[in-house]
Order: structure tokens, then sequence, then C-alpha cells
């Protein structure tokens, strides 16, 4: 017995390597793409974020106009980048490639994932479970976009042009500037899971919609204070279009964490049942 169990550990062993290498090919191949066009890529959606041009830039001066206030629009974006290593734009090169391949490899790892978890669940948490891997790839999806149409280009505003003395020169080097973009995206594609993270935190039962909903008031405070930190100005507008979408997403986790308790009590409700039956 204890060697059949040995080659069933080693037969998982061998499932998860053969698993983990499909996923790093694929992520090499949409890096190697990348690479291929990465001059195209760091002009076109790399650097855009920084010029007044950009859609978030556009969209927000059009709706401050309509709204009266006229300090949305940004006319001036004094953005200088250097290369300061002799490795710095290569190296920010295969940074740029890497994050691409994870962003676009990423539905595919998710279902790696998913087939390799799949097997040992139960019939009713398969059935619960059904489309993880389309909700987890659309929510990471929908972080990376928000990342970089929405957090970063303000960030990357409001931190070129803070100053704490006129004496000083912003200046920045590509691997700053690459590093920060890359980890506000990738962070809030992460961000972004929390649902899903709820999902199976309420399927085991750590999380309740209860305990949610008595941390409501905490979790709006910090991210107030998070909106307020990264928007390029104090008005309202910028404030409500970075902080409302993070409430969104926590009033989203309440009702999943809600559905998923209340599924629950219905399955145990159901076994009771049964049980009194066989009676």
């Amino acid at each position: 017995m204890a060697e059949e169990k040995e080659m069933s550990f080693l037969d998982h062993l061998e499932e998860l390597r053969w698993r983990v290498v499909r996923s790093s090919i694929a992520m090499f191949v949409f890096m190697i793409l990348a690479f291929i066009f990465i001059e195209e890529i760091f002009d076109l959606v790399v650097f855009a974020p920084t010029e007044v041009s950009f859609p978030t830039f556009k969209w927000m001066c059009s709706i401050g106009k309509a709204l009266g206030f006229e300090e949305l629009c940004i006319t001036d974006f004094p953005f200088k980048l250097q290369s300061r290593n002799m490795t710095g734009q290569f190296m920010m090169s295969l940074t740029a490639s890497f994050v691409i391949g994870l962003i676009c490899a990423f539905p595919y790892l998710a279902w790696e994932l998913w087939s390799f978890v799949k097997p040992g669940l139960k019939s009713t948490e398969r059935k619960y479970s059904r489309g993880a891997v389309a909700a987890i790839s659309f929510l990471f999806l929908s972080g990376i976009l928000f990342g970089y149409y929405i957090l970063s280009p303000m960030t990357i505003w409001f931190l070129s042009t803070y100053s704490i003395s006129p004496k000083i020169v912003n200046e920045f080097d590509i691997t700053s500037y690459v590093s920060t973009i890359s980890s506000l995206i990738l962070g809030c594609g992460l961000l972004f899971q929390f649902p899903m993270v709820i999902y199976f935190l309420s399927k085991i039962g750590i999380v309740t919609p209860q305990l949610m909903r008595s941390y409501r008031k905490h979790s709006i405070v910090v991210i107030l204070i998070l909106g307020a930190v990264i928007t390029p100005s104090g008005d309202p507008f910028s404030l409500t279009v970075i902080s409302l979408p993070l409430y969104i997403l926590f009033e989203i986790s309440i009702y999943i964490s809600s559905v998923v308790v209340k599924n629950k009590l219905k399955d145990e409700e159901a076994q009771l049942r049964a049980d009194q039956q066989n009676l």
C-alpha cells in the first residue's frame, strides 16, 4: 500500500511537472513574439501613458470641461527618460517582454492550474466551480486594463510632476519607469482576483458575508486613502475614478460570499433530509 501511495504521489508530481513545462513554453512563446515587436510595443504601449494624447487624459479632459473642472485637462507632461546603465534598455526589453508574455499566457496558465486541481474536487465542488478559469481570466484582464488605463497614467503624471524644490529636475531612468508601470499593472491584475479569493475562502468557511460587511466602513476609508494618494489632483472626480471600481470590487466580493454561504446551507439541509430519510 505504501508503494502504491508513493507511486500515486509521484504520478501527481509528474503531471505537475508537465503542466509547469507547458505553461513555461506558452509564456516563452508570447515573450518571444513580444520581443520581436519590442520597439513598436514601447512606442505604442509602454510609453503611451506619458503622452497627453493618451485616451485616459483626453477622456478626463472632455468630462472635466463638461463638468466645469478645467484642471482635469492635462496639457503639459514634462516627462524625460534616461538609460544610465549599459544594459538598461536591453534588460527592460526583456522585462517588458516577460510581463506581456505573462499577461497573454495567463488564461492558459489558469486553465493548467485548474486542470491539475479539478480531479481532487468533490462533485459538488466541481459544480459550483464551473467557469472558474473564465472568471479568473476575466478578473485578471480587467485588472490589467484598469491598471493600464486608469492607475498607471494618473500615477505616472503625479510622480513626474511632484516636486519638493525647483532645484530638483525629474529625469527618470528607464529601469525605474518600466518597473513602476509593470508593478502597477500586474498589481491591479492580482488585486482584481479578490472576488475569487473571497469565493474560495467562503467555501471553506473562513470568510462570511457578515464578516465582510462588518469591515465595510474600514474598506471605504482604506480605498479613499489609496485613491487620494495616487490621484493626480485633489478633485472629487479623479478620486472617484480611482476609488469607485475598487469599492465595487469589494461589494461584488460580499455578494459572492453571500451566494456561496447560501448554497452551502442548501446543500447541508438537503444532506440532512437525505440522512433522515435513510434512518
